[in-house]
């Protein structure tokens, strides 16, 4: 019996879907599985901060990757006491706050982060600036991807090399030099603070000379890495 035209139309879209979702599996998984074990020599965030600078952008930006074992235990904590505490229980999606953000988004209300060190490092790597449901939909995507592929240790390396701690200054390694004269495997507990205290906004927060905001956010992160204490980061170096 022929097929009728609903159903060629049907078995068109079903070819269609398919072939779709084997298209997004596959590029995804190639541009996440090969920095399991390859660093980055370019990423989203830089491009498009080279191609269209903001004010204050140097001619020169400044960056020197470092492995995770050059990079000092309290800038480790640092990082995670600042941006998400929950780093080691979660699976990369903090579940709650994305839904209210996205439900807050739907709304028009003011649209509020949520994002885990793991998005964060997606949205370095591989995304665009916006607030669109598309693009938090491509960053849950990718992160699920890497929290499957990479180890928590990985994540961080990578998140910690590639942020941006001032205009045209990524990863610790450059930021320790800059401000401190040091290299990121001799940060103080204070500096990693300081250091910290300057990611939400690297442009409006500098680590030379902090605002009363920024001193009072220090303290807060040092409170908080006093009470995680270093035992948080064990089980995030015995997964190597």
């Amino acid at each position: 019996m022929a097929l009728t035209s609903g159903g060629m139309n049907m078995k068109w879209l079903l070819k269609a879907c398919f072939t779709v979702a084997v298209f997004i599996i596959v590029s995804s998984l190639l541009i996440t599985f090969p920095l399991k074990y390859i660093n980055p020599i370019f990423w989203s965030w830089q491009l498009q901060r080279e191609f269209n600078p903001p004010a204050l952008y140097p001619a020169d930006a400044k960056y020197h990757w470092v492995s995770i074992d050059n990079i000092s235990s309290s800038m480790q904590l640092a990082v995670i006491a600042a941006e998400d505490q929950l780093f080691l229980s979660h699976n990369g999606i903090d579940i709650e706050s994305t839904k209210q953000a996205i439900d807050d988004m739907i709304i028009g209300k003011r649209f509020r982060g949520a994002s885990t060190l793991s998005q964060q490092t997606v949205k370095n790597l591989y995304l665009w600036p916006g607030k669109s449901i598309t693009r938090k939909a491509i960053e849950a995507w990718l992160t699920l991807l890497i929290e499957w592929q990479w180890d928590k240790q990985r994540i961080l390396e990578i998140y910690l090399n590639i942020v941006e701690f001032g205009p045209g200054i990524y990863g610790v390694e450059a930021a320790s030099q800059h401000y401190f004269g040091v290299s990121a495997k001799q940060l103080s507990a204070a500096q990693s603070a300081r250091l910290a205290a300057v990611l939400p906004n690297p442009y409006r927060f500098s680590a030379a000379a902090p605002s009363t905001y920024q001193i009072k956010r220090e303290q807060w992160i040092r409170q908080q890495m006093r009470q995680l204490g270093l035992a948080y980061l064990r089980p995030i170096k015995l997964e190597r």
